[in-house]
Order: structure tokens, then sequence, then C-alpha cells
């Protein structure tokens, strides 16, 4: 006989087993400890740069902006494979126990980093209103509350198969979660904090009545758990190979005067093959973005003095250990080992390659410092930004290559 709770407890076992699998690779790597040295550092910052702070901070606005991303963004992790909508159409049914765990699973987890990020910016409520910390707890509370009305609405927004659905309510959704939470941090009347309230409850009944008839899109909840599980296998690939992991290629075509103006000839054929890699293959380039978007604010925002020339390596650290996987990015492909070309000149391009993107990071990092009027240092960090570059890429990876 079906039992959707083992079910659920077998699917959970499996997915716990193979993030705690590769979790071992991740958290023994000695990238770990530069980033507890970078969260010590940006967290000695933080505290400072709260003290400067004054009463007319918007700091309602600034949390209602960031919690609300948070609340709003409600993934749900159902563990779904793709022989369910083969095998559990019939059955879908009696499912409600097993989607209702995984409802309350994605609530625990939502509600960790509501915590943390709550945490972060306390101290900036704490120093702007003179408050202090006793608001904790209550706006914890219905932060939670909130949360899991969204994963709700989330659940049953997915019952409709246009996707511009559901991109309207999460844009719907933020607004009014937006506006709930302004309203809270700044303690606003209740009745008024009520009605936005009644809105969200509003938006569930909504949709929950128009959905109520409608089947499941087994479909669509494959592919959103496919893709959170990439993201993660993407992630662990920095540290370990993982077969699981599928290539992505997206062809950015903004992109493609970059490859053009490289020279056609032999000697070249594999740095055509990394840049092209690294422009559309998996997350390379994307990484490469969110790693040097971060840098340049906690540069121009976190840090001062000459405590941002050793921030610029750091951050120019982290970007080369990601990118050294994309050596191994066609090792499995034969095709590759029967190209006329020397090893030798495939590693010379890989590491040309390399370090041009560092330097590049470099010089938009130093950017960010001089738009904070610090040139001396902005020269400085460029130079020690080119030259770690040269040394990761021509005597660190060169090791880790061979």
């Amino acid at each position: 006989m079906f039992d959707a709770l083992k079910l659920w407890r077998e699917r959970l076992g499996t997915a716990s087993k193979e993030v705690g699998r590769y979790s071992r690779y991740i958290f023994n790597g000695h990238i770990v400890i530069v980033l507890v040295f970078l969260l010590g550092t940006a967290a000695f910052y933080y505290q400072e740069w709260v003290k400067t702070l004054s009463s007319d901070f918007p700091v309602a606005l600034l949390m209602a902006i960031i919690l609300s991303l948070v609340v709003t963004i409600s993934p749900i992790f159902t563990f779904v494979v793709d022989p369910d909508k083969v095998f559990l159409l019939a059955l879908e049914e009696r499912l409600q126990s097993y989607f209702n765990r995984s409802i309350l699973l994605s609530f625990f987890i939502g509600l960790y980093l509501l915590v943390l990020f709550l945490g972060v910016l306390m101290p900036i409520y704490a120093q702007v209103t003179g408050s202090g910390f006793h608001h904790f707890l209550p706006f914890l509370v219905v932060l939670a509350g909130l949360k899991l009305l969204n994963l709700y609405i989330r659940w049953r927004v997915q019952y409709y198969v246009e996707e511009s659905t559901q991109r309207l309510d999460t844009v719907i959704r933020f607004v009014v979660n937006g506006v709930f939470l302004y309203l809270l941090f700044n303690q606003a009347a209740i009745w008024l904090i009520g009605v936005v309230a009644f809105l969200l409850l509003l938006l569930f009944f909504t949709y929950y009545n128009q959905t109520k008839n409608k089947g499941l899109k087994w479909e669509r909840l494959i592919q959103l758990e496919d893709r959170r599980m990439m993201s993660f296998y993407r992630l662990a690939n920095l540290f370990t190979d993982v077969p699981k992991l599928k290539d992505e290629v997206k062809r950015r075509r903004w992109l493609d005067w970059i490859p053009s103006s490289l020279p056609y000839h032999q000697d070249a054929t594999f740095l055509h093959l990394f840049l092209q890699t690294f422009i559309r293959g998996g997350d390379y380039l994307g990484l490469w973005i969110r790693l040097t978007v971060i840098g340049g604010l906690v540069l121009y925002f976190v840090t001062f003095g000459y405590g941002q020339i050793l921030f610029v390596v750091l951050f120019l650290y982290l970007t080369g250990f990601q990118l050294l996987p994309l050596w191994n990015h066609h090792q499995n492909k034969l095709w590759i080992q029967l190209y006329p070309v020397k090893e030798i000149t495939k590693k010379l391009s890989f590491q040309k390659l390399l370090f041009v993107v560092l330097s590049i990071q470099s010089l938009l990092l130093s950017i960010s410092i001089i738009l904070k009027g610090d040139l001396m240092i902005s020269a400085v960090a460029l130079f020690a930004g080119v030259a770690f570059s040269y040394l990761f890429v021509y005597q660190y990876s060169h090791k880790k290559l061979t």
C-alpha cells in the first residue's frame, strides 16, 4: 500500500545524504578559512560603520527591502524526480501530506535565513531608533508568519501553467511584503498593518479558489527541483568532480565581440575554447560578475585605509580559486584530445585567460576605491592585484594544474 509519509522520509534521506556527501569536500577546503577571515573583518568594519549612523538613517526602508526579498523568494523543496510525472501522477490526490511536509521543511530553512538577516540588520535598527534589541523576537515572530503565508501562496501559484502569472505574483508579493514590513518597522498603527496583511490573505484565497480544481504541474516541479540541485552541484564542483552536474550553455550574444577579436590560428585553439566556455558554459561568467560586484560594494561601503588592498587580494583569490575548474571542464570529451595542439599550449592558453580575467577584476575593484577618493591606495591596490594575479596564475595554479 502506498505511504506518502514513508516516501517523503526516503526522499529527504536521499537528498540529505547527497548534500552531506559533497558538503564534506566544500567545508574541508582552505577557502573556508579565507571566508571566515573575510566575514570576521567585514563584521568589524560593519560594527564601526553602525556606530556612525544618525537618527535620520532610513533603517525601516532598508530592512523592509532586504527582508521582503528574503520573505518573497520562497522555494519549496519537493524532492520530486523525473519518473514521478509517470508513476505518481495517478496518486496525486494522496500526496497532500507529502507536500505539506515539504512546505514545512522549506519554512524552517527560510526561518533560518530570516534569523540570519534580521540578526545582521538589528544593530542598525537599535542604533538608529535607540530602542535596543528587545524588538528582535516580536519582529521574528511576525516575519515567520509572513514567510509561512508566502510559502502557501507560492505553492498555489505553481498550479498555474503561465510563467507570466508566476513572475507577476513574485512582483506583487514583494511590493505588499515590503509595505507591510515598512509599516511594521516604523511601528505604524496596528489596524494599518492589518489591512496590508489582509491583502496577502486575500491573495492566497484568490489563488486557492482558482486552482483548487487544477492538477499539479509535475514537469514544472521537476524542473525547479533539478535547477536547485544543479546550483548545489556547481558549488560542489569547485571542490571535487561531480558526475551528476549537467552543463548549461547560454549564448550571450552581447559578448560575441570578445571571441571574435581573437586571432584564428593553431596556437589559439584552446584560448578560443576556454574563452567561449568562460562566457557561455556553466556559471563561470556569473561567478566572476557576482564576486566583482560584491567586492566593489564591500570596498566602497565597508572598508577604508590600506585594508582595502587586502580585500582586493582576497576577492581575487576567491575568484581565481573558483575558476580553476574551468581547466577540467572538457576533460571527458574525447574529441578535445584529437586537437593537433601540444599540451603546453593548452596550459599556457588557460593561464593567459585566467590572468587577463583576474587583472580586469583588479582594475574594476580599484575603480571602487577611486570612487571614494583614495587615488593612491587605488593605484597600490591595482599594482598588488595584478602582481597577485600573476603569482596565482603562474605559480599557484601551475602546481594545481600539474
